[in-house]
Formats: structure tokens, C-alpha cells, sequence
């Protein structure tokens, strides 16, 4: 056994400081506030999309997420933000630089997302249209996304929960450098009381309820994000199917 080769005393200590990180981890998970905002689902009349940084070029640093999935993810949340009338604001960085232009998949599935290209300000928060485009929906509700995770998503998503916005964090519609510059972005992000979700979860609180007129929208959205969901899908249409 390793501990053999550690005398008594060390191993005292050892022993002792472990107990003690887990106190502290369990002292922690007590304590850590609980903001009102991350007790309540999405209200889709009060819900903005603040896509961020969805660019070409820095899709190519993604390692955390399979780049496919994450467009289609984008994708999914375009197209459903446009049924329901959920405004879009899209925004790029240095767009004409190595980070390359806004990914099609942003305003081929929400036509009427507004577009910022950003010449300076790292933070989209810095950006006083992008700020204002968010004011004049009235929402306070911000679901955010963007690449890279721990910069284009954590600054504005850590200041407007400051600020007293309702921030959700769609993480797998974003992506990071590494799986652990993912992990430490979403614990921070959850310590300033932002909410972290998945894609599909936003897009649940946002349909809400299956009706005719959703169906075949939330259906594709659904199986975008979840393409195994598609197999539900063909089930159930084989199934009601009248037989020949």
C-alpha cells in the first residue's frame, strides 16, 4: 500500500485535511445562494436570445462539444426563437478578422435576428447597442449562448445577472477551448447566479405546450439537438398511420 511509505503523523494529517475539504465542500453547498431567478422556468413573453460570437473561425477552437452538434443546437434555438417571436440579437467580433463571419445557421433560422458586429469591446455587454437592442424589448430575461463559453458568454452573462437580468446559459449551444475551461466557466457562472441549461430544456420552457401549430416546428427543432428524438418521431407517424 502507498501509505506505508508515509509515517503516522503524515498520515494523521492527511486523513484530517481531507475531512476537512469535504466539510467545507458540504459547508459550501449549504451556503452558496439560491437567487429567486434560478428558482423559476423561462417565461417566453419575457425572453431574449443573445447569441454571441457564433463565428466561423473561432468554431474551429471548439473541444468541448462536437462543432456539428453545437450548429445544430444554434440552429434549433434560431428556428424556435423565430416561431414563437422570441427576439434574436446576434452579435460578431472583428467579423472580417481571423475569427471569421457569423455561422449561417443564426440568421438562416431567425431572419429577423439583429446583427451586431463588434470592432473593439471583448465584453458584447461593453457594446452600448448591444445593451440598448436588449433594452427595447422590454425583456428581462436573457438566454445566452455564444462562443467561446468562458469569455463571450461568462463576461455579459456575469454582469447582466448582476444587473438583475434572469440569465440562462444554453452551454451546449456554446463551446469552449477544453472540457475544463468549460467546467470552470459554468461553475463561476453559477456562482454569480446565472442559470446553466441545456439547449433542449430551453427549448421545452419556450414550447411549453404541444399544439397543432408547434408540432412540426418543435419536432425538427427537437431532433436537431436530439437527432435520436427523430426516431420518436417516425414511430409515432408510422404508428398512426393507417395501414395499407
Amino acid at each position: 500500500m502507498l501509505t506505508a511509505f508515509f509515517s503516522a503523523p503524515v498520515r494523521s494529517l492527511s486523513v484530517a485535511l481531507a475531512a476537512a475539504a469535504v466539510m467545507a465542500t458540504a459547508a459550501f453547498a449549504q451556503t452558496a445562494p439560491v437567487t429567486e431567478n434560478g428558482q423559476r422556468l423561462l417565461d417566453r413573453d419575457d425572453t431574449v436570445f443573445l447569441m454571441l460570437d457564433h463565428q466561423a473561425g473561432l468554431m474551429q477552437i471548439v473541444n468541448d462539444i462536437d462543432q456539428t452538434q453545437l450548429r445544430r443546437n444554434v440552429a434549433a434555438k434560431g428556428m424556435v426563437a423565430e416561431f414563437f417571436d422570441i427576439p434574436v440579437i446576434a452579435s460578431t467580433s472583428v467579423p472580417e478578422g481571423p475569427n471569421g463571419p457569423l455561422i449561417a445557421e443564426v440568421t438562416e433560422n431567425a431572419p429577423s435576428a439583429i446583427v451586431i458586429d463588434r470592432a473593439g469591446p471583448i465584453n458584447a455587454w461593453d457594446d452600448v447597442r448591444i445593451r440598448e437592442a436588449v433594452e427595447a424589448t422590454g425583456r428581462r430575461t436573457v438566454v445566452i449562448s455564444g462562443i467561446l463559453t468562458s469569455v463571450c458568454v461568462a463576461f455579459p452573462a456575469i454582469e447582466m445577472a448582476q444587473e438583475g437580468y434572469h440569465v440562462i446559459a444554453a452551454i451546449d449551444a456554446s463551446g469552449d477551448y477544453s472540457d475544463l475551461a468549460s467546467q470552470t466557466t459554468i461553475a463561476r457562472l453559477q456562482q454569480a447566479g446565472v442559470v446553466v441549461e441545456s439547449t433542449f430544456s430551453v427549448l421545452s420552457q419556450v414550447h411549453d405546450a404541444w399544439d397543432e401549430a408547434n408540432t412540426p416546428v418543435m419536432a425538427q427543432a427537437y431532433s436537431l439537438v436530439t437527432p435520436e428524438y427523430g426516431s420518436v418521431i417516425e414511430s409515432y407517424v408510422a404508428h398512426t398511420q393507417p395501414s395499407n
